[in-house]
């Protein structure tokens, strides 16, 4: 780990326990130092980059409580909902989880393409015709084999797919009915080159940008349009600053939820099983 690194890392431990943002599992008592001979709890660290009425975040608790309920004080569940609220980018989240400093994270995928190529595939505009379709699609041999890919080249476990669902554009200028509208835009794209081609066929001037980078962008008004689900638009207040979204359905996103590996594998058998349950149960909340 960098110096850079491992400062950021101990400044999440210490900003969220002083401000109160590792909340514990419902049920779940903060553990005082253990008596001589006491096992320690298992300590799990999961975060996101969200607020927490956000149902990615709801999800998170509902499978913190699930652990929480089954194991007792053999576990010790905490959570930092939203990273961004620590001076984080949200491409953090990768290497928090990756290097061990979160137990378990999620990101959308195209994050994950410049480290694994065969995820772009999944960028690909059009995919899929309606959410049944992908879902279908994700549960099965796709989400199997992104699966795989991740786990080849990442240090993760990868223990399902949160549905990001389809994104649609938000601009500051002028409604967008035809391709040719969105032509000169300057917008918003994640870290994905398929993407990225994407909106340059289509005319527009695409920028990569962290998260934390596009929402300054948005309330400058420097940054023409982006493109979300419009849950994610409302969540980030996207919508108080452009005032035109179109329905545009153009990519749809999944979110891999994943968990350091080397944590993971150490774990009993139960609480592995337990957690997959867990996540499984969560996705369809």
């Amino acid at each position: 780990m960098s110096r850079r690194r491992f400062l950021k890392s101990s400044a999440l431990i210490g900003a969220a326990a002083v401000a109160g943002r590792f909340v514990p599992a419902a049920g779940a008592v903060l553990q005082a130092p253990p008596a001589p001979g006491r096992k320690r709890p298992i300590r799990i660290l999961m975060g996101g980059y969200g607020p927490p009425s956000t149902g990615f975040s709801l999800a998170l608790k509902k499978i913190g409580d699930r652990l929480a309920a089954g194991f007792g004080d053999g576990v010790e569940v905490k959570y930092v909902y939203n990273i961004l609220d620590l001076g984080y980018r949200g491409e953090d989240i990768l290497w928090l989880v990756e290097q061990g400093v979160l137990t378990l994270g999620y990101q959308s995928s195209s994050y994950l393409t410049d480290r694994v190529l065969d995820l772009g595939a999944a960028d690909l505009p059009f995919l899929f015709s309606d959410a049944r379709q992908a879902q279908v699609a994700m549960d099965g041999r796709l989400g199997q084999v992104l699966t795989a890919r991740i786990e080849a080249e990442m240090n993760y476990r990868i223990l399902g797919y949160f549905e990001n669902g389809f994104r649609h554009v938000s601009n500051r200028l002028r409604p967008i009915r035809t391709p040719a509208d969105i032509k000169g835009m300057t917008i918003r794209v994640l870290p994905s080159k398929v993407q990225a081609r994407t909106f340059e066929l289509l005319g527009a001037n695409p920028k990569v940008m962290d998260l934390s980078e596009a929402i300054d962008a948005v309330k400058a008004g420097t940054l023409d349009a982006q493109e979300n689900p419009f849950a994610n638009t409302v969540t980030y207040g996207v919508h108080k600053y452009h005032h035109f979204h179109s329905a545009t359905n153009h990519f749809y996103l999944s979110r891999p939820i994943f968990v350091h590996r080397p944590t993971f594998d150490a774990w009993p058998r139960a609480l592995r099983e337990e957690l997959r349950q867990a996540v499984h149960d969560a996705i369809g909340f």
